[in-house]
């Protein structure tokens, strides 16, 4: 398996949780895939980046979509040359979907791609999002490593990757993002974990047990250590530890019903999910998220 087609897996499972409402889910990413043929964000208007959590949910959860226009929407940046890393891994991202039925990407286009993506390989043998960084950080990492699975090609140098990411350990067992960074944080430590989990490298159980202790009494998955009184969850977090652990198969059953009532919390009759409990905005990206927890939670 790959990154990818794992959170699709695990975004298809939400249907079974979601029941009724499986259809305002439906119409809600109809309703965000603008005329010109990409997902919106939260401007209003097509976004590369959001468009993989429009598109992918919409595969995952059985949506019609008009590929032809979606495609005509990615054609425009041609194999990326113009995007930074992570818009470039979107794209990336987008065309596996598209063409998943098609046996994957192939020919001129998929070794442009990678050798766009190879411009962002750190001094360290990591990835990081700015070009000729001397060391890599968990994001590049785990950004890179599904970029090169969904291209069908061998990331190269695992080893190199592997250790660029195990640098970024902290003295408490989480990982923090970037190398000048000092505390760890969810996010990054399930990106770590990821990237050694699909690179077959042992996975820390000081690691896992930093992002076990991330959980809220209430539910939910906080950023960074926080006393009790003052935790405050987010479904970011949420969403990548609970993938993470379930990934790794150290998701506990004790929990989940509390993750499920918070998750509740943040669903809008809208049909989609907000950010945290102060965002007023529903869009693809925490929807997508809030799919993924679900589907990890009734696994």
């Amino acid at each position: 398996m790959t990154i990818r087609r794992d959170m699709c897996r695990s975004v298809s499972r939400a249907r079974d949780a979601l029941g009724d409402s499986e259809e305002a889910v439906r119409s809600f990413l109809r309703r965000q895939l603008a005329p010109e043929g990409g997902f919106q964000g939260r401007d209003g208007r097509s976004d590369l980046y959001y468009t993989v959590f429009g598109l992918e949910a919409s595969l995952a959860l059985g949506v019609e979509v008009p590929c032809e226009r979606i495609d005509a929407y990615l054609s425009r940046f041609g194999a990326g040359e113009s995007l930074d890393f992570v818009h470039l891994s979107s794209l990336i991202r987008c065309r596996a979907n598209l063409t998943d039925r098609a046996g994957g990407l192939t020919g001129p286009i998929r070794e442009s791609m990678a050798g766009l993506l190879r411009e962002y390989r750190s001094h360290d043998g990591g990835f990081n999002a700015t070009p000729g960084a001397s060391r890599g950080s968990a994001y590049g990492g785990f950004l890179a490593l599904g970029a090169y699975q969904d291209l069908g090609l061998a990331l190269p140098d695992t080893e190199a990757v592997a250790e660029s990411v195990r640098s970024l350990q902290m003295p408490d067992g989480g990982y923090a993002n970037e190398p000048t960074m000092a505390v760890s944080a969810t996010p990054a430590t399930a990106a770590a974990l990821c990237v050694f989990h699909y690179l077959h490298r042992p996975v820390p159980e000081s690691a896992l047990r930093w992002l076990g202790n991330r959980a809220c009494p209430s539910g939910g998955f906080t950023a960074i250590p926080m006393a009790t009184d003052l935790a405050v969850p987010d479904l970011l977090s949420t969403a990548t530890a609970l993938h993470t652990l379930s990934l790794v198969g150290a998701l506990p059953h004790e929990g989940r019903d509390r993750h499920l009532d918070y998750l509740d919390s943040l669903w809008n009759s809208q049909g989609g999910f907000r950010g945290h409990g102060g965002d007023e905005v529903v869009d693809c990206e925490y929807t997508y998220y809030g799919l993924l927890s679900l589907g990890d939670l009734v696994a």
